[in-house]
Parts: C-alpha cells; structure tokens; sequence
C-alpha cells in the first residue's frame, strides 16, 4: 500500500468537473484506491459520488492511497492531477 498526502489547489474545490477528471484517471488503475480529507473516512476515488460528497475545498488536505499492482503510478498520477488544480 502506498499513500501521500497533498493539499487541493483548485480555487473552486473538487466540483463536478474535476471530480470526473479525478475518478476518469483513478480508473485507469487496476489498484484499489481511496481519498480521504484529513481527519475524515476514505472513500472509493473510482466513485464520483463519493469523491463528489467528501467537500473537498481549496486548501483542503486530503490523502490519497492505493493498494494493488499499479499503486505506485496511481497515487502519483493523482497526485498530480490534484496539484496542479484539475485544469482549471
């Protein structure tokens, strides 16, 4: 298992668009992953309802965590996506 922790960049938060963004590129990992605010539940991150229901607002520090053959590329590619704010 394999988990870091990153700060959401996007001035708007994880709304609609990058939390399909988000989920579209979770599920191109055979790893099970999960996002999880600081403090908070871990939830499915290859689910947009549930990314969609965690609130995830500018600033908010979230751990993201995978376990599986490709967990490794999967928390770094979202990683990244997080940081650099989702195109947006």
């Amino acid at each position: 298992m394999v988990s870091k922790t990153t700060v959401v960049k996007n001035p708007s938060g994880i709304h609609a668009r990058p939390a399909s963004l988000f989920v579209q590129e979770a599920s191109k990992y055979e790893s099970s992953i999960t996002v999880a605010k600081m403090g908070g539940d871990a939830k499915d991150a290859k689910s947009i309802l549930m990314v969609m229901s965690m609130g995830l607002t500018c600033g908010c520090e979230i751990e993201i965590a995978a376990d599986g053959t490709d967990e490794v590329a999967a928390v770094d590619a979202l990683v990244a996506l997080i940081e650099s704010g989702c195109g947006e």
